[in-house]
């Protein structure tokens, strides 16, 4: 039993109490005034002091509930109208996202007039004039929403996805980097401006937003690692470009602690050092990426290291070093064997071809048959072997090259649209 229903038969049983006082103990009271004379029961009495006593306790109440009830009948009445002009909202966006025009145009409407003051009826307005292919209405009420704080972030959006449609990237990356001063942390926005920006060749804005987009997660590291390398290789050719070698350095060498494999940074690395002096240095760096990854880049950047007027005879013995740290891989043979062919060792160079060839099996790659139709025609000038050759390598390139299974999905995949707009 709460205090409150006990209070209440407190004052119940007073008033009882009282009742059984008044009827036992009969008297009457009379008053005399200015000539008037007023005679009763003391029961009447007590009962008109009882009602005076609850007009004043519950008068105000009365009076504030009976000036009251019109705000509060229009209160219902609007509630009411929002209730209605919600399920318009919600209606006409599963509409939008049905693709029916019709529908989402009649809830747009219906939304508009029972929801004059909601940000989210100009998002449908939007959507659904974008649906009925009303671009410049759709362009104008994301305008709208952008000027609106509540919605501005959709706005832009809808503005950047409208600019992309278009063709527009410069637009879109305005938009984008936009968007992301409103919401820094917002998935999406940063790796559509990562996009968006490396489409503009910005190599420093889009490491920057690299960096974002994976210390927010939106980019998992093993995937941004490999783009970190590439921007930042871009980023270093720009500045060698210009002739800044020591920060041209500094971005190769972050390329390659992103990608250690990656060729492009170890070139570009190599060719920077040896211009500073650091020829060993150079030359260690590019050993050590052969040792994990040999390839045709790299070859051709050691080549390019050796100090002017080194012979190819001496070439031979540089690219030998080569193969003795990777012997088992079909590059270092050729590598090899390109050098042989330059120093005119036909024999050195026919047998790394073949070592070469009994490691790759079939099919044969390209550059491996444009090297045995190089042998063919300078050793023995047989054009048809040399043609064959050829031949085989123009198939080879010809051939579609399956897709790996396990390919790392692009940027793209990682959105989350959340509303489409």
């Amino acid at each position: 039993m709460t205090w409150r229903v006990l209070w209440f038969l407190i004052k119940l049983g007073v008033i009882g109490a009282l009742a059984v006082f008044f009827a036992l103990e009969p008297g009457r009271v009379t008053f005399d005034w200015q000539g008037w004379v007023v005679d009763m029961p003391v029961g009447v009495f007590a009962l008109i002091i009882l009602v005076l006593v609850l007009l004043f306790i519950y008068g105000e109440r009365i009076r504030q509930t009976v000036f009251r009830f019109p705000g509060r009948w229009r209160a219902q009445r609007k509630a009411i109208r929002e209730m209605k002009g919600y399920r318009a909202l919600t209606l006409g966006m599963v509409a939008v996202a049905a693709g029916d025009r019709d529908e989402s145009r009649r809830q747009s409407r219906r939304a508009k007039d029972l929801l004059t003051d909601a940000p989210l009826t100009k998002l449908l307005q939007a959507q659904s004039a974008r649906l009925s292919g009303d671009d410049q209405a759709a362009v104008a009420y994301f305008e709208d929403m952008r000027g609106d704080p509540e919605v501005a972030f959709l706005g832009l959006r809808g503005l950047m996805t409208q600019a992309l449609r278009a063709g527009d990237k410069a637009r879109a990356l305005e938009l984008a980097e936009e968007a992301r001063r409103l919401r820094p942390s917002a998935k999406w926005v940063l790796l559509e401006l990562l996009d968006l920006q490396i489409n503009a060749g910005r190599w420093a804005g889009a490491l920057k937003t690299l960096d974002d987009a994976e210390r927010t997660g939106a980019l998992p590291s093993p995937e941004a690692a490999p783009i970190r390398a590439r921007l930042s290789v871009k980023q270093a050719e720009l500045l060698s470009i210009k002739g800044e070698d020591a920060p041209a350095l500094k971005a190769a060498q972050t390329a390659l602690k992103a990608d250690p494999a990656n060729a492009e940074a170890v070139t570009l690395a190599a060719g920077l050092m040896r211009r500073s002096g650091k020829e060993r240095k150079a030359e260690k760096l590019v050993e050590d990426a052969w040792q994990k990854a040999p390839g045709p880049q790299l070859a051709a950047a050691y080549r390019d290291l050796a100090p002017e007027g080194t012979s190819a005879l001496s070439q031979v013995k540089r690219f030998e070093k080569l193969l003795s740290l990777a012997p088992d891989e079909a590059e270092s043979h050729m590598a090899l064997a390109d050098i042989c062919l330059d120093a005119e060792l036909w024999g050195e160079a026919r047998s790394h071809l073949a070592k070469a060839l009994d490691i790759v099996g079939e099919p044969v790659p390209p550059r491996l048959c444009r090297l045995w139709a190089r042998l063919e025609q300078s050793e023995h000038g047989d054009l048809t072997a040399a043609h064959a050759w050829l031949m085989r390598a123009t198939e080879a390139e010809a051939a579609p090259v399956p897709a790996p299974v396990d390919a790392p999905s692009n940027l793209g995949s990682h959105r989350d649209d959340g509303v489409a707009v």
